[in-house]
């Protein structure tokens, strides 16, 4: 299982808000499209975070418990990716990859963990701490 690390306050807006789409550089990795992935709050924060104007970002620009970085936060479905096309509004960013998240489930405690840029794999022991709580949860 993979984990995609995303920095504050936009990881929040995933796990506890509507944000389905994260904007990245470079496209999904096709062999990962449709498979479950972490979505892991990096350590540091977005310091330049815009809020989308009318987005339903749930607890995500209120103050961020420090539990809610360098953690395990949500698991997701990577339900597609796609080149911009004016699409995905209001989280879409002109000029990037959208990848698109489904089935989002917030994890009742955060798992901590130290992350990697990109899209990389998570210790056993974390992945299992993950899975547990997300089968805890009711969909």
């Amino acid at each position: 299982m993979r984990a995609l690390t995303i920095r504050q306050p936009w990881a929040d807006a995933i796990a506890h808000g509507t944000k389905r789409t994260e904007n990245r550089s470079w496209p999904a990795p096709a062999k990962h499209i449709g498979t479950r992935i972490l979505i892991h709050a990096a350590a540091a924060d977005d310091k330049k975070a815009v809020l989308p104007r009318d987005a339903n970002i749930g607890q995500a620009f209120g103050r961020i418990p420090i539990a809610r970085h360098s953690a395990i936060i949500a698991v997701a479905t990577l339900a597609g990716c796609h080149f911009d096309t004016g699409c995905c509004t209001p989280w879409g960013m002109d000029g990037y990859f959208h990848w698109e998240l489904a089935d989002v489930v917030a994890l009742p405690e955060p798992v901590p963990a130290k992350g990697a840029l990109g899209f990389w794999t998570p210790s056993d022991e974390v992945i299992n701490a993950a899975l547990r709580q997300d089968t805890a949860v009711a969909w």
